[in-house]
């Protein structure tokens, strides 16, 4: 098994084109054809972690946070990115970041959130916008079902928890085959007639090449018609955050203290109490003060976050109660589900849980 073999299993669960624009995922150090020993999963792959790493015999990090996030124009090892990358490079260790990819499935960074307090009735806080695209060819009516098929295949047909899904309207289309053409059906020179459906199918923007390569290969025509547009629509399980129910309500001082034991953190920073029992809880790990806005309108009575500054708090105006549990904190179970998940996939080869705390804000 290559390191190439593990990326696309991460992928398949985590697409890139998931990740946030601002985002630096998938393999950032290393060579994807070298052969796999063995795979170390952490938070931060920092200088002690690829340590560990040699010490481990695995020459695979998979991390949640990128070590190279903005551009470098030197490596000296004047830094901790530095030295990490140098350490890794030195030692034929590749780095692997999932971030935001992970942080937009569903079962990711915020269900690890959810799952921990218990939440039910899940779904996506603010889900992936202009990700949906739709394709619209045209074929003959015997060609249909074979051609849908490879389409499903190749990812296309998927709306929320359907799979499959298309839509075909029945006409007759008309071509003439010039000199130069190879037609498969009808003449050239001659006007040909032929009952068609147009067929309608959905698909996430990332599987696009695969999709129309698929659809050249299947379709019966020499020359194929197709129009591809985006769409507006939201992908309902992909995105950023969670929104769920508690089983039962309970009194904002004591879920706060159920948080602050679940997520093991030094302290909770929090907004003004609203006044009534939680019951509904939106998350979103790492920094959110982007989703306070979206949270207020799903009509959760409390955001768990972080990172939130001193004018943040003011936007809850009692309709909401604002809980900052910290950074590191908030996706203390990001990395037990990336080994869980590689775990799963992935028999032959060690999938070791980093043992270094790599959260580097300690509490007084």
């Amino acid at each position: 098994m290559t390191i190439r073999d593990v990326t696309n299993i991460l992928e398949e669960w985590a697409p890139l084109p998931y990740a946030e624009d601002f985002d630096n995922v998938g393999l950032l150090v290393g060579d994807n054809s070298s052969k796999l020993t063995n795979i170390l999963v952490t938070h931060d792959a920092l200088e002690n972690v690829v340590q560990e790493a040699i010490d481990k015999n695995c020459n695979l990090i998979v991390c949640f946070h990128p070590i190279l996030f903005s551009g470098i124009k030197r490596i000296t090892g004047s830094n901790y990115v530095e030295r990490a990358v140098v350490k890794a490079i030195k030692n034929n260790i590749a780095i692997y970041a999932l971030h935001t990819a992970l942080d937009n499935v569903s079962y990711g960074v915020n269900y690890g959130m959810a799952n921990a307090l218990g939440l039910i009735d899940t779904e996506i806080l603010i889900p992936k916008k202009e990700h949906i695209k739709k394709l619209v060819t045209y074929t003959p009516h015997n060609s249909l079902d074979s051609i849908k098929e490879a389409l499903f295949k190749a990812g296309a047909g998927q709306i929320g928890n359907y799979d499959q899904c298309s839509f075909g309207v029945s006409g007759e289309g008309t071509f003439r085959a010039s000199a130069n053409a190879n037609p498969t059906i009808g003449a050239i020179g001659v006007q040909h007639k032929e009952s068609e459906t147009q067929l309608h199918i959905t698909y996430e923007k990332h599987h696009e090449s695969k999709i129309i390569r698929t659809l050249f290969s299947n379709h019966p025509y020499e020359e194929v018609a197709y129009e591809i547009t985006s769409l507006q629509n939201n992908l309902q399980n992909v995105g950023l955050g969670m929104v769920g129910n508690l089983e039962e309500a309970i009194n904002e001082s004591d879920f706060l203290k159920l948080v602050k034991e679940t997520f093991k953190t030094g302290g909770i920073r929090h907004s003004e109490f609203i006044g009534k029992p939680i019951k509904k809880v939106a998350v979103l790990g790492g920094s959110g003060a982007f989703g306070i806005s979206q949270a207020i309108r799903s009509g959760a009575d409390i955001y768990i976050t972080a990172d939130l500054k001193y004018h943040d708090y003011y936007k809850a105006e009692k309709r909401i109660l604002l809980a900052d549990i910290g950074h590191f904190e908030s996706e203390r179970f990001t990395k037990n589900i990336i080994a869980s998940y590689l775990t799963e996939k992935i028999r032959n080869f060690a999938v070791v849980l980093s043992e270094e705390n790599t959260n580097p804000i300690n509490y007084l």
